[in-house]
C-alpha cells in the first residue's frame, strides 16, 4: 500500500532530513587515508546517540541479510556498492567509498546516501560518482505530480546509458515514511509514462547506482556487502524526496544548499 502524506506530516520529516545531511556531511569529512571504516560508524553512533535518534539499520534483517546488519551506517568500499557493513578496515588512498544512512526522528524517516574518493582521486572514479549525481538530479526533476514513476526511473536510466553504463534492477529505490522501506519500488530504469501516477503526499528516496564495467552482484563473506561480479567499483547517490504541489522536495539536501532541484 502506498502512503501519501499531507503537507503537515512533510514539514514534520524535515528534522530527520536534515539529521541524516548533517550525520553524511559529517562522517565524509572524517573520511580520510588511514581511518578505519569502524570508527566511522562509531562517529554515526554517537550522532545518533546526541540526536535521540533511531538507527534504521542495527535491527534490519531483511531475507537477503544473512543475519541482523548491527551497525548504523553502509560504508561501502570500492568494487562494493551496497549495503557495505562496516569492519575493520583502514581506508587507502584512492578508495571510492559510498555511505548510506538512515535513521527515525521523531518516528519520521529518512534516507540518503554519497560518494566519494579518499585521498588522490582516479578520474574514472570521479566520472562515476558524478554519474550517479547526475542520474540522481535527472530523477528528481521527474518526480513531478501527474508525471508516472516510468519517467523517474527512465530519466534515471538514461543517464547511465549516456555513461554506457548497465542498470542493475534488482536493488533501486523505495518509499519512505514512519518505516525505511515502504512501498513504491523506484526502478533504477523504466520507461517514461508508466507506472504509477505520482501524487503531492508521495514520498521516495531516489537512489541511483552504477558499477563500471557489469551490473552483476556478489553477496561478501559478511553476508551483507555486494560487490560488483567483476571486481570493478561502484558509486551510489541518494536523497529522500517529496513530491509536493509546487514540486519535488529534497527533504535530505545539505544546509545551505537547496539541493538538486528548488526546494518548495
Amino acid at each position: 500500500m502506498v502512503d501519501l502524506r499531507t503537507p503537515a506530516e512533510i514539514e514534520e520529516m524535515r528534522p530527520a532530513g536534515a539529521f541524516v545531511a548533517d550525520v553524511l556531511r559529517t562522517v565524509s569529512a572524517a573520511a580520510d587515508v588511514g581511518v578505519d571504516l569502524l570508527d566511522l560508524d562509531a562517529l554515526a553512533t554517537e550522532m545518533i546517540r546526541d540526536r535521540g535518534a533511531t538507527s534504521c539499520y542495527v535491527d534490519y534483517h531483511p531475507s537477503f541479510g544473512a543475519m541482523p546488519f548491527g551497525k548504523v551506517i553502509c560504508t561501502s568500499v570500492n568494487d562494493a556498492v551496497l549495503h557495505g557493513l562496516p569492519r575493520s578496515y583502514r581506508l587507502a588512498d584512492g578508495d571510492l567509498l559510498s555511505l548510506d544512512f538512515a535513521v527515525s526522528v521523531d518516528g519520521w524517516v529518512a534516507d540518503a546516501a554519497v560518494s566519494l574518493v579518499v585521498g588522490t582521486p582516479r578520474a574514472e572514479d570521479l566520472r562515476l560518482i558524478e554519474s550517479t549525481r547526475r542520474a540522481l538530479e535527472a530523477g528528481i526533476a521527474q518526480a513531478r505530480p501527474g508525471n508516472r514513476m516510468g519517467d523517474v526511473s527512465a530519466a534515471i536510466g538514461a543517464v547511465a546509458r549516456e555513461e554506457g553504463l548497465k542498470v542493475n534492477l534488482q536493488f533501486g529505490g523505495h518509499g519512505v515514511g514512519r518505516t525505511m522501506h515502504e512501498d513504491p519500488h523506484v526502478p533504477n530504469d523504466g520507461r517514461a509514462g508508466k507506472g504509477m501516477r505520482l501524487q503531492p503526499g508521495l514520498v521516495i528516496a531516489i537512489e541511483p547506482w552504477f558499477l563500471h564495467t557489469t551490473d552483476e552482484l556478489v553477496m561478501d563473506a559478511d553476508g551483507w556487502t555486494l560487490r560488483s561480479a567483476d571486481g570493478s567499483r561502484g558509486a551510489h547517490s541518494e536523497h529522500t524526496v517529496a513530491i509536493t504541489e509546487a514540486g519535488p522536495l529534497v527533504l535530505t539536501a545539505p544546509a545551505g544548499s537547496p539541493g538538486p532541484i528548488d526546494q518548495a
